[in-house]
C-alpha cells in the first residue's frame, strides 16, 4: 500500500485541477481520472459487502464499479481498469468504502453558539457527511450563499439543501393568503423546501398545499404550541414530506386525551418543564402494536411519509453525564459552544436546571417506546433517515451524526439498514436518489473510505476512532474516516480534524479559557 505522505504529495500536486479554488492542504481534485483500488464496498442499497472492487471516478462522476477478484487471492492485474496518463489512484486494499453520508437535520452553526460555517463543515466532512439538509438557520440568503459556493467548490463544504424556517423574514404570516405568498417567495429565492414548527390549521393547510404545487420538500418539528390541533397525521395528509424528531407523533397516537398531561404549573418558556414533560409523552400514547398504533403507522406508510428521528439530540435527557463527558469535547468543542451548553434559563436546550435520576428514567422509557415505533416503521417498508441536529445539548457536529448511527442500531436496525438510512434513504427523501446515496455508475462521487469495518463496530467512524486491544496487549486507537470524497473532491479527514483542533486551541488561547465541568471552579 502506498504511504499516506506519498498519496498526499500526489493529490496536492493538482490542487487546482478542475477549478477547485479553496486553498486547503486537506483537499484536492476533482481529477480527470481517479481509481480507488481493491476496496470492500458497503453500499447504501442494503446489499452485503463485496470486494475487492476498483471504482473509477472521472471529474465528479463514478464511471466504473468493477469487481476485480476474491478475498485472499492475488488480483489479476489484467482484470483491472487501466490508469490513464495523468490519472491518480488510491490503494484501498483492506479499506471499506461507503456512499457519502446524508445529514437530514444539520444546522450550519449558530450565532449564540459562536460556531461558524468553516468549523461546522470541516467537522461534517471529517465524519463522511457529504450532503446536509439545513432545517432553518441564520436565514435563507446566508444558507443559499454557502450552497452556491459549495456547488462551485469555492469552499470546503458538503452539498447543502436549504429548508427555510416558515415565516422567516416576515413580521407576520397569519392568514392562508399570507402563507401562500410567503411560500412562493421562498421558492423564488431558490430554497429547496420549508421547515415548519406548526401554525394555525388553515395556515398550515395553505402553506403545505402551495409548497406541494411548487414541488418543494418540507419538514416539521411539531412544537407543543400548535400540536394539539395539528399533529403529524394532519401534516402528512396535507402534503408534508417528512417529520423531524418525534413531536406530533405521540399526539397522533393519543386514545384517551387530546393534549399531553401537562402539570398545572407548566410553563413552555421554562425549558426544564418542556423537556421533562416531553420525556413522558410516549407513555401517554397508544401501546405498541395496538389497533390505533397500527392505524397511525399504516396511514403514514400509505402516504410515503419520511421519519427523521434525530435520537442523539435527546440522549443527554436519558444520560446527562455521558453526553457531557464525551471524549471529543476537550479537543473539538469551541469554548463558546461549550458555554452555550451549560445550564441556562435562556439558551435553547440548556435545561439542566436540576436534572436527575427521575427525569433520566422517564426518558429511557420514552426512548424504548419511540424506538419501537421507528424500527417497526422501517420493518414495514417506511423510510427512516439520519439526522443529527448538532450544536445543541452537548451534541457536536459530525460526532453526533455517528452517534445517531449507533442509536439506530440500538433501535433494532441491522448495520446495513443503518447505512441505508444514512445514505440512500436520505437521497430518496431529497429527490436525489438518481444522483447520490449509493455507489453506482453515473452517480456523483460522494464516498467515504475507512480502514476498519464499520459494520462490525460503528465507533470506527468517529473522528476519535475506537479503542482496541491488540494481540500484544497494546491499547490502540483504530479507525476514524480516512478520506471523504465529496463531488469528486478528495478530503483528508484526519487533516480536517487537525484544522478544527487548531481552531479550538486558538479560541481557548484568545479567550484564556478551558473546558470545565459545570459547577466546578
Amino acid at each position: 500500500m502506498r504511504t499516506r505522505s506519498f498519496f498526499l504529495a500526489l493529490i496536492l500536486s493538482t490542487i487546482h485541477y478542475f477549478g477547485f479554488s479553496q486553498d486547503n492542504p486537506a483537499a484536492s481534485g476533482p481529477y480527470n481520472q481517479l481509481i480507488i483500488r481493491g476496496v470492500t464496498l458497503i453500499n447504501g442499497n442494503g446489499a452485503p459487502p463485496q470486494g475487492p472492487i476498483d471504482v473509477v471516478i472521472e471529474g465528479d462522476k463514478i464511471t466504473k464499479v468493477q469487481v476485480v477478484g476474491y478475498p485472499g487471492v492475488p488480483i489479476n492485474e489484467n482484470r483491472r481498469p487501466q490508469l490513464k496518463n495523468g490519472g491518480k489512484e488510491i490503494d484501498a486494499t483492506g479499506m471499506y468504502m461507503l456512499p457519502g453520508f446524508i445529514d437530514m437535520h444539520g444546522h450550519i452553526g449558530g450565532g449564540a453558539q459562536g460556531a461558524d460555517w468553516d468549523y461546522v463543515f470541516k467537522l461534517w466532512l471529517a465524519h463522511g457527511v457529504t450532503t446536509v439538509r439545513e432545517p432553518s438557520g441564520r436565514g435563507v440568503d446566508y444558507t443559499l450563499d454557502l450552497k452556491r459556493k459549495s456547488e462551485k467548490n469555492e469552499i470546503v463544504a458538503p452539498r447543502i439543501f436549504a429548508y427555510t424556517g416558515f415565516g422567516q423574514g416576515k413580521k407576520e404570516v397569519n392568514t392562508p393568503e399570507e402563507a401562500r405568498a410567503w411560500v412562493r417567495e421562498n421558492a423564488k429565492k431558490g430554497a429547496d423546501g420549508i421547515k415548519f414548527f406548526g401554525a394555525e390549521p388553515e395556515v398550515m393547510t395553505a402553506a403545505l398545499d402551495e409548497n406541494k404545487k411548487l414541488g418543494l420538500g418540507s419538514a416539521c418539528h411539531h412544537a407543543q404550541l400548535s400540536v394539539a390541533r395539528w399533529n403529524v397525521l394532519h401534516s402528512a395528509r396535507a402534503g408534508l414530506t417528512s417529520m423531524e424528531h418525534w413531536y406530533g407523533l405521540p399526539e397522533a397516537l393519543f386514545e384517551d386525551r387530546t393534549v399531553q398531561h401537562y402539570p398545572l404549573d407548566y410553563n413552555y418558556q421554562n425549558e426544564q418543564h418542556r423537556f421533562e414533560e416531553a420525556g413522558k409523552l410516549w407513555e401517554q400514547a397508544a401501546p405498541p402494536y395496538s389497533d390505533h398504533w397500527n392505524a397511525v403507522m399504516n396511514e403514514l406508510l400509505a402516504l410515503d411519509f419520511t421519519l427523521d428521528p434525530t435520537f442523539n439530540i435527546y440522549e443527554a435527557s436519558r444520560d446527562l453525564h455521558r453526553a457531557r463527558r464525551a471524549e471529543w469535547h476537550e479537543d473539538y468543542t469551541l469554548p463558546s459552544l461549550w458555554e452555550f451548553y451549560q445550564p441556562s434559563k435562556i439558551s435553547h436546550g440548556s435545561y439542566w436546571h436540576y436534572w436527575g435520576t427521575e427525569q433520566e428514567v422517564a426518558w429511557k422509557n420514552n426512548f424504548r417506546l419511540w424506538m419501537t415505533f421507528i424500527n417497526e416503521y422501517k420493518n414495514r417498508g417506511g423510510r427512516v433517515t439520519t439526522g443529527s441536529d448538532s450544536g445543541f445539548i452537548f451534541q457536536l457536529y459530525g460526532f453526533a451524526y455517528i452517534r445517531e448511527l449507533e442509536l439506530l442500531r440500538e433501535a433494532g436496525f441491522h448495520p446495513l439498514e443503518v447505512i441505508r438510512s444514512a445514505t440512500l434513504n436520505g437521497a430518496e427523501a431529497l429527490g436525489m436518489d438518481d444522483q447520490i446515496g449509493s455507489v453506482a455508475v453515473g452517480k456523483i462521487a460522494d464516498l467515504v473510505l475507512v480502514e476498519e469495518n464499520p459494520l462490525e463496530n460503528l465507533k470506527v467512524l468517529y473522528g476519535t476512532g475506537a479503542i482496541k486491544l491488540t494481540e500484544d496487549n497494546e491499547v490502540v486507537r483504530v479507525g476514524g474516516v480516512k478520506y471523504t470524497i465529496s463531488k469528486g473532491v478528495v478530503y483528508d479527514a484526519k487533516m480536517l480534524l487537525k484544522q478544527v483542533k487548531d481552531m479550538v486551541d486558538e479560541a481557548k488561547t484568545k479567550e484564556n479559557t478551558q473546558i470545565k465541568q459545570p459547577g466546578i471552579q
